[in-house]
């Protein structure tokens, strides 16, 4: 508004800066008279803007005029060029086609060609020669009935000819402008005559007018560029004009002059901010409403005043008269605060003095001191939100949440919750009876609060009391001697208050409409007391927390709940077996049960089974399909499989696993598990094995080397159909055999090579015991928060004594089962086992029996003495004897019935070539 402050309620002339501002004939010293020819600025308003309008009108006319102009001579211009140049292309369209068919026509062989058996072979080449050579586009040779002997298109030869022919075969020369198929052309049709003149047919030739070029087109960007540069210099010079008109107003418009001049003292009047525009004789030139209200001004008192005799604080006239630029200072006007902006009027050639504005900010201090603890509140909530529940710790979670809050929101905070919710049980419905300090955290640490672990106390009608029932409670002065505080403890009641502490909040902690405990928020070192904003502030921070420590509780109840049923279905014991020397370790994870899990299984003949497997994911659901598959895995280690058999089987199992999860939730689940399956011969020493995406167990030599067994690694369970295979090895008696699960090796933080270079180190020690190896491992490879189970299993081997151990072979004779008896009561004598002697002879005879009568050879028999006598008979044939109960009239039938009455135990496992029927007693 500075350009128009000479502008006030009195009709004053704008250029005026002192005396009487109303007096516009009053003229300003050294500013008489412009010097460029614009309108004299001390014209009143309203002729000096209908000066500047009338100049931009006829400023604006003229140009119309010159454009109208221009336009007509460019447009009657190009009309001209383009007759001409169509006239010029029909004209040397017409001269080209004429010499071209002229040319065609007289030239040598033409006639005898068109009188030939076969004109248009000779002529077809011809005049497609011709055609290319002259640029036009076709050359037709018809005959004397206008039928086509040549033409660009073959399949229209033979055809007849689209033209008037008729005057070429009177003998005419025909040139005619049509529109073929190609566009506008013309073409000429001349008659052939042959050596006695008369008319044997007739050529034409024709172009298309596209394909001529008049020079008179080229006129027609001349005419152009003309017009352009004539309508270039117009614009230019009206450009000049207004710009000088512009320079005179001041870059305004008609428009914005028009509305500038008749609202600019109703906008001026009507903010709500004041304006001051002082001369540069500290005269007042102009004050508005707001100006006089702030300043307790008269209205039409101001005028022409100076600002030291307005009354104003000294500080404020100073101000004003000081000349200098100020933004928003606070100076005092009576009981109100108000910023000052002053800015000077004398830049860019305006008139000398200074305008200000003026602000009443009385108000808006109270306001902003407001708003400003509004936003910390909310500051404070949104990151309190952030740092409550990062864990799932019940305890950790309480502890967050006092934290948060000291000392930004209160100087102490404590938290007790309901004894059962710290054991993850879900809170009884209805009143808490019992409160447990689960939290404490303050500015000091020497206070006499409950600490954290103790069962705080229900005095009814305190605090305590009726946040329990939901209610919210505010203790804005805990010295109070009427306040309910007091009645929890008066003796230790005393003793916070004695220490400074004088405020208290006590919120309930509710989640799902369950009450889960109580947090006391307390002021000492912060002078104000709690109000009903902190309130507020208290119970948005117990809602959030206590949603967190909701969660908190649900997972721990379901993580016990998990770690149970785990535990249940691991073993709970290693089993006695004299193959192996075994030792364990089962790590769960932090953040939750996983599906990890081992297994030691005595098979018969003294062999024993490794297991190792893992299934993906955490929670009840991977820890009870752990528990199916180590079920399973028992159930098929009773058939005896080899590892890649019962792998299969297993891997069945998964998919059936998945297809029954999918029913159930109504999408496909992958359940996903890997799994590790060996099997260790003491006899023999070798170990088969076999795995289903696991990773390779480690072998750790007598002499202390290390190597991961090259086991092909096979797909993970659950894809079904794709193979296994199994590896067999001989293990030296004293090796160690190291199965694990990736939680031992695999670390977010690096690659799964790194951990199982530090296992081979780890492992790198001859003479360990399981145990020692056991703890070595962990101590050298754990991560320091793994996040996966962890499931270790160290195996070293032992062989049994070669004279713990008797082999026969017979042949295929009934009359060899008397001899291999009496070999067999003999190995019994010497190992003093006379005691079986008859019951192992009967087993010996009917298993050898059934085998020369019904099997192939070769026949072997095999005694073990381990920790319990094996008696095995081996044969060629896969055929598996079955136990069956004969009639009371059945001769035979009753020889497998009765090993299996005078054996613990008895089966068949299958072999490469053929099966071995075995049967078990205990020693005696």
């Amino acid at each position: 508004m500075g350009r128009f402050w000479g502008r006030s309620r009195a009709p004053a002339g704008p250029g005026s800066t002192g005396g009487n501002p109303r007096d516009p004939a009053r003229p300003r010293p050294g500013r008489d008279q412009e010097s460029d020819g614009r309108p004299d600025r001390r014209l009143p308003p309203e002729r000096r803007r209908r000066a500047i309008l009338g100049m931009r009108s006829v400023a604006g006319q003229v140009f119309v005029l010159q454009v109208v102009i221009i336009l007509v001579l460019v447009v009657a211009a190009g009309i001209e060029v383009f007759v001409q140049a169509r006239h010029d292309t029909t004209v040397e369209a017409g001269n080209r086609s004429l010499a071209v068919a002229q040319t065609f026509a007289n030239s040598p062989g033409i006639v005898a060609a068109m009188e030939s058996a076969h004109p248009t072979a000779l002529l077809q080449p011809r005049a497609e020669a011709t055609r290319l050579a002259t640029g036009v586009d076709f050359v037709v040779v018809t005959d004397d009935h206008g039928i086509r002997y040549t033409h660009p298109i073959p399949n229209r030869i033979g055809k007849k000819f689209v033209g008037d022919i008729g005057p070429a075969l009177a003998g005419q020369t025909v040139t005619e402008t049509i529109k073929g198929t190609i566009g506008p052309l013309v073409q000429a049709i001349v008659p052939v005559f042959d050596s006695r003149h008369r008319v044997i047919g007739a050529v034409s030739a024709g172009i298309t007018l596209k394909k001529i070029s008049s020079t008179s087109q080229h006129r027609l960007p001349v005419v152009l560029g003309a017009g352009a540069l004539a309508l270039g210099l117009a614009t230019a010079g009206t450009w000049l004009v207004v710009r000088r008109l512009r320079r005179q107003t001041h870059g305004l418009g008609p428009a914005e002059m028009t509305r500038m001049y008749e609202h600019h003292d109703a906008v001026l009047h009507a903010v709500r901010e004041g304006v001051l525009i002082i001369g540069d004789d500290s005269r007042v030139l102009l004050a508005n409403d707001e100006a006089c209200r702030l300043l307790d001004l008269p209205l039409g008192e101001w005028d022409n005043r100076l600002v030291a005799d307005l009354g104003l604080d000294q500080w404020l006239t100073d101000l004003l008269t000081s000349g200098r630029a100020v933004t928003d200072e606070v100076v005092s006007a009576g009981d109100r605060l108000i910023a000052v902006n002053i800015r000077t009027t004398d830049r860019n050639g305006g008139p000398p003095g200074v305008v200000a504005t003026l602000r009443d900010s009385t108000e808006l201090r109270a306001l902003s001191g407001k708003a400003d603890q509004a936003r910390k509140r909310l500051k404070l909530l949104y990151e309190a939100s952030a740092a409550i529940g990062t864990t799932l710790d019940i305890t950790r979670t309480a502890e967050e949440l006092t934290e948060a809050v000291v000392p930004r929101f209160a100087d102490f905070a404590s938290v007790d919750l309901a004894e059962q919710l710290l054991h993850g049980d879900e809170p009884v419905p209805g009143r808490v009876v019992n409160l447990r300090r689960a939290a404490l955290h303050g500015a000091r640490l020497d206070t006499p609060f409950y600490p954290v672990g103790t069962s705080i106390p229900l005095a009814s009608g305190t605090p305590q009391a009726e946040a329990l029932e939901g209610h919210s409670v505010l203790e804005a002065d805990l010295s109070n001697p009427a306040s309910n505080w007091l009645l929890t403890d008066p003796a230790r009641a005393e003793r916070i208050v004695g220490q400074g502490i004088h405020s208290l909040i006590t919120v309930p902690l509710l989640a799902r409409g369950m009450l889960l405990g109580v947090a006391h928020f307390y002021r000492s070192e912060k002078p104000e007391p709690f109000d009903t904003d902190d309130l507020s502030v208290a119970e948005e921070l117990g809602a959030r927390a206590a949603v967190c420590i909701d969660n908190a509780r649900r997972f721990t109840r379901e993580h016990r709940m998990a770690v149970t049923l785990q535990h249940s279905l691991l073993p709970g014991g290693l089993p006695e077996q004299s193959a192996l020397d075994v030792a364990y370790r089962y790590l769960p994870a932090h953040a939750g049960v996983g599906g990890d899990w081992f297994d030691v299984i005595p098979l018969p003949g003294a062999r024993v089974a490794l297991v190792v497997g893992d299934v993906v994911g955490h929670g009840l659901h991977a820890a009870a399909t752990m528990g199916r598959l180590r079920t399973a895995v028992h159930n098929f280690s009773t058939l005896d499989l080899p590892p890649d058999e019962l792998l299969g089987h297993l891997d069945v199992l998964v998919n059936q696993i998945d297809q029954d999860r999918a029913a159930t939730d109504g999408e496909t689940s992958i359940t996903g598990a890997t799994c590790l399956y060996a099997i260790y011969d003491p006899v023999s020493r070798r170990c088969s094995m076999a795995r289903a995406g696991h990773l390779p167990p480690a072998l750790v030599r007598p002499d202390g080397s290390v190597e991961f067994v090259d086991l092909p690694a096979g797909p993970p369970l659950g894809l079904v159909g794709l193979p296994f295979e199994t590896v067999e090895l001989e293990l030296p008696e004293g090796s160690r055999l190291v199965l694990y699960t990736d939680g031992l090796v695999e670390d977010r933080t690096q690659d799964i090579d790194v951990g199982l270079d530090r296992l081979r180190t780890a492992l790198a020690q001859p003479h360990r015991s399981p145990e020692e190896t056991c703890q070595a491992v962990l101590d050298a490879v754990l991560p320091t928060n793994p996040t996966d189970d962890v499931a270790l299993l160290v195996a070293r081997t032992r062989a049994l004594p070669a004279d713990q151990v008797a082999a026969w072979e017979l042949p295929a004779d009934p009359a060899a089962v008397a001899r291999v008896r009496a070999d067999v009561a003999e190995q019994l004598t010497d190992w003093g086992l006379d005691e079986l002697a008859f019951t192992t002879e009967l087993i010996i005879s009917e298993l050898t029996t059934n085998a020369i009568r019904y099997a192939t050879g070769p026949i072997r028999v095999r005694l073990l003495r381990d920790r319990g006598l094996i008696c095995e008979v081996s044969d060629g044939s896969s055929t598996s004897p079955h136990l069956r109960y004969a009639a009371p009239t059945d001769e035979g039938g009753r020889g497998l019935f009765l090993v299996a009455q005078l054996s613990e135990r008895w089966g068949t496992r299958y072999t490469a070539d053929g099966k071995v029927i075995w049967a078990e007693q205990p020693l005696p």
